[in-house]
């Protein structure tokens, strides 16, 4: 039997793709050439209470003004509500970032995360990598845990979503306490390079 944060982060993982699928997210990429690839906890199945998708986008070169192209598509949907953008292409992420605020029809507010990032950059493939292994290696079990820790962890405290794996497939966390500990001596800081 499903316990309820179970059946919270598959309700709230149905309403994500259903999400990317209004927002027309993958086609406007593709109409710049891009590639669009779905990262994060949406695509390892672990999104739970906090609301937000993650896509990196590839493309060579990355174009400022096609960039902005996809986003002005995305921006036309309803639900939109605003967008941020920050320009890192001369620094190591050799990007374009963009976060976009959407409300759903429950008036819910989800974050999207799009980075934009050149073909051949040290981050190309990455996440995905860490993507497809977690999902690999997860257990029903474990699966649970992670989803559990997520949705009990107070609203003002923030632990990266590769931080509940790495602390519950690694180390053996279970219960909030033992998260909470773990988390302020274990605690990502930047970008965290595991995989399991």
């Amino acid at each position: 039997m499903q316990d309820n944060y179970t059946l919270i982060a598959e309700s709230n993982q149905r309403k994500a793709h259903q999400i990317v699928a209004n927002l027309g997210i993958i086609k406007a990429w593709e109409n710049i050439g891009a590639e669009a690839h779905l990262v994060g906890s949406l695509s390892t199945g672990l999104l739970a209470k906090h609301l937000d998708i993650d896509f990196h986008i590839y493309s060579s070169p990355v174009d400022v003004a096609d960039s902005f192209r996809a986003i002005s598509a995305i921006a036309a949907a309803p639900g939109f509500k605003r967008a941020e953008c920050n320009n890192l292409l001369a620094a190591e992420d050799e990007c374009i970032e963009w976060h976009l605020w959407y409300e759903d029809d429950e008036s819910r507010l989800w974050q999207i995360d799009m980075m934009h990032i050149r073909h051949g950059s040290r981050w190309e493939g990455h996440f995905e990598q860490v993507a497809e292994r977690i999902r690999a290696a997860l257990t029903d079990e474990t699966r649970e845990a992670i989803i559990r820790l997520k949705c009990q962890t107070p609203e003002t405290m923030h632990i990266m979503g590769i931080d509940y794996c790495r602390a519950v497939m690694v180390y053996g966390v279970r219960t909030l306490p033992e998260m909470l500990a773990w988390h302020e001596t274990h605690r990502t800081d930047g970008i965290s390079e595991w995989m399991p």
